[in-house]
């Protein structure tokens, strides 16, 4: 029991030590000149924020573990919503990852993407992020990974304005344009362009 019990306060430190890492690189980008994300190229920066992701997801998975089932709210309702958005999220992620080449997708510059799944959202990577990981939380019902989710979205919210001005600087009118026509993550312009996808 008080192995168990240590390894998951291990975990869950060691997942909000670095979400606090990556909201400094992030926050240090949106509050200073000093670009730390996007990197634009495989700077220290970028291996820097790669490395606390792992951990973080690594920390999630191993929290989740630990404790599923530690807050003791779970309902049938609660399970299919989790299991439902954590595909909804996978496969909007998923959707996005395969659409742009691996490096682009990690931070590093390249195209602007406009078609596919650009179309609805300009962000629908951190979409599908924001998702699953809250569907994830209700499934293994557990305040820890709760938290650490909350850790995620809020830090998956700020990426996009830590991003935009890099974007604006590469692509010009171009990027202004296609951040006029579709939302940040989602709106009622996505639906609009959804349903003309389906009429079309």
């Amino acid at each position: 029991m008080f192995p168990c019990m240590l390894l998951r306060q291990l975990a869950f430190g060691a997942g909000l030590l670095s979400a606090t890492g990556i909201y400094v690189l992030v926050l240090g980008t949106l509050l200073t000149h000093q670009e730390w994300w996007p990197p634009g190229d495989k700077t220290p920066a970028y291996y820097c924020h790669w490395s606390l992701v792992a951990i973080f997801n690594i920390a999630l998975i191993a929290t989740a573990v630990l404790d599923w089932g530690g807050w003791g709210l779970a309902s049938p309702m609660t399970l299919a919503g989790g299991v439902t958005l954590t595909a909804l999220g996978t496969a909007a992620f998923m959707w996005g990852a395969q659409t742009m080449r691996s490096d682009e997708t990690m931070g590093v510059t390249g195209e602007l993407y406009t078609d596919g799944p650009y179309t609805y959202t300009r962000n629908p990577q951190y979409l599908g992020m924001i998702v699953g990981v809250t569907g994830f939380a209700l499934v293994t019902d557990s305040a820890l990974v709760a938290t650490l989710a909350v850790a995620h979205v809020g830090w998956v919210l700020l990426l996009p304005r830590a991003e935009e001005p890099h974007l604006r600087a590469e692509f010009g009118d171009t990027y202004d344009r296609y951040a006029a026509r579709v939302p940040r993550f989602i709106g009622l312009r996505t639906v609009r362009q959804a349903f003309r996808s389906i009429g079309s």
